[in-house]
């Protein structure tokens, strides 16, 4: 038509044409991408660690504003965040604390939280108004059921000890926390927030199990073992992923170069955009190393 056609006839076969260039271009990407590898981790349950880096006070106190991000986060999505363990500051903060989050897909979009955060801020306790820069570090699991993790009962040591209490009539008179370590790796899981002695079992065992998983895969896959480093690095102010900077009420992603200005709703759950952003932009990376191999 186009080239058979003049005046507004010809016109409007240049725009369809158009239209339908920048359609397929679009369609061919969006097939590229269902044809790329899935994570086979991606639609199950996770487990969120946090703990607190370099900062004293502060980096404990910024692990529980993670702590509550992430909560909020899931709760938007519909699905249950649960603490399996805990060790609470004397700041309101958390030296560090552990999370299960259950809900269909929860480990593809909080995999990408694993690694240093850093925080810039006026503490509360700060009374001459000097910004402070405190860290903590994030690393993110894949949940897995028992029959996924083989766990010999004779590699396991076991102990038992009476939970930390506020003291008084708080204080727990029975061993109801544990401590259990895998013996054939060093791994050492523990619990003491319920009441119960199985229940804390029950809790570690699958902390233990998700740690177990993440360094199977690790061996099988040098690149996943890199990654699993990089989440679980130093804590220090100098080493980041992401930083929060609440004078000028940002945060900058710095593996995507991302920076958003809703860092007071950022830290109340609404981190959506940003998720979908590593995502995408870990979805575009894959795509391009499948076309140079396919390339080669």
């Amino acid at each position: 038509m186009i080239q058979e056609s003049q005046g507004e006839m010809r016109d409007l076969a240049e725009d369809e044409l158009r239209d339908l260039t920048e359609q397929s271009e679009r369609l061919q990407h969006e097939l590229r991408l269902m044809l790329l590898p899935r994570d086979p981790n991606d639609e199950r349950d996770t487990i969120v660690e946090i703990r607190a880096g370099t900062g004293g006070d502060e980096a404990a106190i910024f692990a529980g504003d993670l702590l509550r991000m992430y909560t909020r986060y899931a709760e938007q999505q519909g699905w249950k965040p649960e603490i399996l363990s805990a060790t609470p500051s004397g700041t309101h903060g958390f030296r560090e604390v552990v999370i299960s989050i259950k809900g269909r897909g929860a480990y593809s979009h909080f995999k990408f939280e694993g690694g240093p955060h850093r925080v810039q801020r006026v503490p509360e306790t700060e009374s001459s108004g000097r910004l402070h820069t405190s860290a903590a570090t994030v690393a993110v699991l894949p949940e897995v059921e028992e029959v996924e993790v083989q766990i010999n009962r004779d590699d396991l040591k076991i102990d038992t000890y009476r939970s930390a209490g506020a003291g008084g009539q708080n204080v727990q008179k029975n061993e109801t926390a544990i401590r259990i370590t895998h013996l054939p790796t060093g791994i050492v899981v523990s619990c003491q927030d319920e009441r119960s002695l199985l229940q804390n079992k029950e809790k570690a065992m699958r902390m233990l199990r998700a740690r177990l998983f993440d360094r199977m895969q690790a061996e099988q896959d040098r690149q996943q073992a890199d990654a699993r480093r990089s989440q679980v690095a130093s804590g220090d102010r100098s080493d980041k992923v992401r930083t929060y900077n609440f004078p000028q009420n940002r945060v900058t992603d710095h593996r995507i170069g991302l920076t958003l200005y809703n860092l007071a709703s950022f830290m109340e759950g609404d981190i959506g955009e940003m998720v979908q952003s590593l995502r995408t932009h870990d979805e575009s990376e894959r795509l391009a190393r499948e076309e140079v191999a396919v390339a080669r």
